[in-house]
């Protein structure tokens, strides 16, 4: 394998701006032939139901189903796929399965009211959404840990049925995943996958339930499926590339830093990885290990083609001015590998997780650290958050006025309504002034 080129960035150069903005562009536009057929799945299995669900999954998932009915596995099937696990296995997921609720639990909202002098209460009620659908991948991309880290937080916010879609390819079943789904409280599961099952939960058909929310990951054709029946339905969000960024003050094993690299980067070829520091020679030994450790990996092709199109090494001058430019990109992972990564924290403003600490490798936030692995990508960090409890529940505003309120209110609600225009508003507040 060739030497590996990541490209360096100076902070102080005049040109970084620009530099950096290069380096994050990422052409995430739609493909139309994709949006094309995708809409004639979500029209087809609108009017055929089951029918098409069938047709497709036999189609694409080389099945042989012949009736919807064969489509669920049972609550059995995933209690087998539970029971037999292997020990490791079994504890490992029932570890992070305990650490994501116990995480979760910290983010339920509550409701609230307060009154006013004159006897109005004004308040806030929480209520769980009816019903999820959470998408999971099927085949060689198959992850437990996606089951447990959409399935728990909707289940400790008490959403009434999650239903879970997965496509099984030529009828194989991932146990993992099925245990994952058991372990989770998963109450129904079917053997679709693509558009076609984002379909069939937004709109519902004679055998699968509509939902209100989707949630989950999924390829090209479900994350366009997901955007066209938004508005139908709630999603989650539209997930970009993964990202990791790093802060490092040098004194960090160099091959640690590799390695953390190297877990985002061999998600696929579009992946971000960028290291920024101030040590120059801290930089040149990260690079050594990159090319030392690229060698022993699995996906070294990915993680290759991924750090070379996409990957980063930023050279600042004090930490702070590294702080700056997270803030700018506003990743998706970033790691504070320093000395006193709490004082750098109260600096960043944008980042989906925050991983504090030369011990705290992002990886263990993927899988079983407690807080939530879906994240916010593409720089949405800006404004996005990870998902939580909190995406499974909903807000509803109460109001009760007292006579007084009513009166106070009334006058108040009329002099506006009749600014706008809008006559029929003013005087249904007037009729409750004295």
């Amino acid at each position: 394998m060739s030497y590996l080129n990541i490209t360096k960035l100076d902070a102080s150069s005049a040109d970084f701006n620009t530099q950096l903005q290069k380096l994050l562009a990422f052409d995430e536009s739609d493909d139309l032939d994709v949006q094309q057929r995708v809409l004639a799945i979500i029209a087809d299995v609108r009017n055929n139901g089951d029918q098409a669900l069938i047709e497709y999954t036999n189609r694409f998932d080389h099945c042989t189903i012949n009736q919807a009915t064969e489509l669920e596995l049972s609550k059995a099937t995933l209690k087998s796929a539970w029971e037999n696990l292997p020990t490791d296995q079994a504890q490992a997921l029932q570890t992070a399965a305990d650490r994501i609720r116990a995480y979760a639990e910290y983010q339920k909202i509550e409701p609230w009211q307060y009154e006013e002098a004159d006897g109005t209460v004004l308040g806030q009620r929480i209520t769980p959404l009816d019903s999820v659908g959470l998408y999971v991948p099927g085949g060689k991309a198959a992850y437990p840990s996606s089951v447990l880290m959409n399935a728990i937080p909707a289940k400790v916010a008490g959403v009434g049925e999650l239903i879970m879609v997965v496509p099984t390819p030529h009828g194989e079943t991932n146990e993992l995943v099925l245990a994952a789904a058991y372990l989770a409280g998963v109450d129904r599961v079917f053997a679709i996958g693509g558009a076609q099952a984002v379909a069939a939960l937004a709109y519902g058909t004679e055998t699968i339930p509509a939902v209100a929310k989707i949630v989950g990951p999924g390829n090209v054709y479900v994350a366009t499926a997901k955007k066209l029946v938004f508005g139908q339905v709630g999603i989650d969000m539209i997930a970009g590339p993964s990202e990791i960024l790093i802060i490092c003050d040098g004194k960090t094993n160099p091959d640690w830093i590799a390695m953390d690299l190297f877990s985002q980067a061999e998600h696929d070829e579009n992946a971000q990885a960028i290291l920024i520091s101030h040590d120059s020679h801290f930089l040149a030994a990260v690079e050594q290990s990159i090319n030392k450790l690229l060698l022993e990996m699995e996906r070294a092709d990915i993680i290759k083609a991924s750090l070379t199109s996409r990957g980063a090494f930023i050279k600042v001058e004090h930490l702070d001015q590294a702080a700056d430019i997270v803030n700018r990109i506003a990743p998706e992972h970033l790691e504070l590998s320093v000395e006193d990564p709490e004082t750098l924290c109260r600096k960043i403003r944008h980042a989906g997780a925050i991983f504090m600490g030369r011990h705290t490798a992002e990886a263990l936030g993927d899988y079983c650290a407690g807080p939530n692995h879906v994240l916010p990508t593409s720089s949405t960090a800006r404004f996005s958050s990870p998902l939580g409890v909190y995406d499974f529940q909903k807000r509803t505003s109460l109001i009760n006025c007292s006579e007084a309120g009513a009166n106070s209110l009334g006058q108040t609600a009329s002099i506006l309504a009749r600014g706008e225009g809008l006559t029929a508003h003013a005087r249904s507040a007037e009729y409750r002034i004295k």
